[in-house]
């Protein structure tokens, strides 16, 4: 598939059908993500892939976050959120943040190699692991959809994200950026509509 159409068919997917991800495919998508630029040219990348129930449901666990559209919709009310689409997105995600990490075909949790502090950088600069990991995931995302595979990210919390890397033994130095739960769409699947933006409102010429 040609990349802009990869790129153009990427969706948000939170509702799976239950049918696995073939392991020949989950290696395809990690390969594409370790073509992915990195900050140091070293690629220190790993990947954990769960996909044991019960382990899933020991992750699924540390989640706080409602289960109803009723509750989902009072959180958005108490961030505030106003636009239409992005209160809808929010409203369908949070509800469905437990049966997507359950019931996804695959899912992956990428980690990247960081020395210092993540929550305390001393300057942008050393926040390259953190970026450079991005760029993997993005690589994922888009060769998943290339292969009629959608999903969805969740970063952790931070309570979540510490018992993520005790939970899946990380080793020193390794840090979580999110999960990844892939899987072919349900049939009935809900899809996040897109704000539309048009590049002529976004693009500024030498100067904003």
């Amino acid at each position: 598939m040609d990349v802009y159409e990869a790129i153009a068919r990427r969706q948000t997917i939170r509702d799976f059908a239950a049918r696995p991800v073939p392991a020949e495919i989950v290696h395809k998508l990690l390969d594409a993500g370790l073509k992915a630029p990195s900050n140091d040219h070293l690629r220190r990348w790993e990947f954990v892939l769960v996909q044991e129930r019960a382990r899933r449901e020991e992750l699924v666990r540390q989640i706080s976050a409602p289960r109803t559209p009723e509750g989902a919709r009072q959180v958005v009310d108490e961030w505030g959120l106003t636009d239409p689409l992005q209160r809808e997105m929010y409203i369908q995600g949070i509800a469905r943040q437990y049966a997507m990490i359950l019931n996804a075909g695959c899912l992956i949790v990428p980690c990247f190699y960081y020395p210092g502090d993540l929550l305390r950088p001393d300057s942008l600069s050393a926040l390259n692991g953190l970026a450079s990991i991005w760029c993997c995931v993005e690589n994922i995302l888009v060769a998943a959809a290339a292969e009629g595979i959608f999903g969805v990210v969740r970063i952790p919390f931070e309570e979540e994200r510490a018992f993520m890397k005790r939970f899946l033994c990380l080793p020193e130095h390794y840090e979580i950026p999110c999960s990844i739960a892939l899987g072919y769409p349900a049939e009935n699947a809900s899809r996040a509509r897109q704000v539309e933006i048009r590049l002529e409102d976004r693009l500024h010429q030498e100067q904003w």
